[in-house]
């Protein structure tokens, strides 16, 4: 079977009586084109199921109504809750999304980067892959002129927008809340410590001990990526201590998830042995039983305000300013894992 032929403005431009320059004039409403004109050739796009070559217009014009998006993972329902978000307000001011995912691999991130900037997008809204400590592809997007702004994973040596919630008052607010319940000897299973929010989390984390005067032991702190096996690897090795923690605090809710598996397995009573939270409060936080404390990382909010300051750059490209730094605060949901 022959392939469909892609409609283009000059097949347009025939069906009219027209120049391809005249359509595209039309379709971009340029002023010196009759309203007449304009709906006759909207019409006929229509009607030929015309769809316009985005790259090709942007390579063009040396830029595009296209906002590039990198988020670690697009299974994480605080980053597809964020970039639904950022679609809706951008969308409204006539913008279109490209959304990429570096599954947490800096490598892909960098290729990631390389091709948005290709395909001359005109800002980039990003967070950054656990693996990224080299900031060299992000200080390109800056010295390309492209604006960028980052959302709850950055680097302070990085010069540009951020917006995030506090991690450092979120794990003290985890740590304040297990104490009250009456848990003495707490683990943590956190993120890499390279990466400033996850170690904005171990440091909340160990001065909320401090101030309770509870123990700091290596063997009750874990690194990892935070996946459901990285929560399942890191209880079973809790599980194997002679003292064994009366509550665990995984810095991501994924990670909890597969705590809660172990734990389960292994049938301990939760929270009255061993008590648990999580963070981001991810969907299915809600729903497995028993049910996921964890915090709240408002991303709604986030989104809103990351797509509002990069339209806010992309109508005044002369303003110079300081990079600007949103942090949200925090609420921790306190469900059955939790609650004694």
């Amino acid at each position: 079977m022959d392939k469909k032929k892609k409609i283009t403005l000059k097949d347009i431009a025939e069906a009219l009586n027209l120049t391809p320059s005249g359509v595209s004039k039309a379709l971009n409403n340029h002023p010196r084109i009759s309203d007449a004109t304009k709906k006759a050739v909207k019409e006929k796009a229509r009607e030929l199921n015309y769809q316009p070559n985005l790259l090709a217009s942007a390579l063009r014009k040396g830029r595009s109504n296209l906002i590039g998006v990198i988020i670690p993972r697009a299974k994480s329902n605080f980053f597809s809750s964020v970039v639904e978000k950022l679609e809706d307000v951008l969308n409204k001011e006539g913008y279109n999304i490209i959304m990429t995912q570096s599954n947490e691999s800096f490598e892909k991130e960098c290729r990631n980067i390389d091709a948005l900037i290709d395909t001359q997008v005109c800002g980039i809204i990003a967070s950054m892959a656990s693996d990224t400590v080299d900031l060299t592809y992000y200080n390109k997007i800056i010295s390309t002129g492209i604006p960028l702004v980052m959302f709850d994973r950055s680097d302070e040596k990085l010069e540009a927008d951020y917006i995030g919630i506090d991690d450092y008052q979120s794990s003290f607010k985890v740590i304040d809340h297990l104490y009250k319940q009456g848990c003495r000897r707490i683990a943590h299973i956190g993120g890499y410590k390279h990466t400033r929010i996850y170690n904005q989390r171990l440091e909340g984390y160990l001065d909320a001990l401090k101030k309770y005067n509870l123990p700091i032991e290596n063997n009750l702190i874990i690194e990892s990526t935070l996946k459901i096996e990285d929560g399942r690897q890191a209880m079973t090795q809790f599980l194997k201590l002679d003292k064994k923690p009366d509550a665990v605090y995984a810095a991501g809710d994924f990670a909890a998830l597969g705590a809660l598996q172990v734990l389960k397995e292994n049938n301990i009573a939760i929270p009255q042995d061993i008590a648990l939270v999580g963070f981001s409060n991810e969907l299915f936080t809600s729903l497995v039983t028993p049910t996921i404390s964890s915090i709240e990382q408002h991303s709604n909010t986030i989104g809103q305000l990351a797509a509002e300051i990069l339209l806010d750059k992309l109508k005044n490209p002369n303003k110079t300013t300081e990079p600007s730094k949103t942090v949200l605060d925090i609420d921790l949901i306190i469900r059955e894992t939790s609650k004694k």
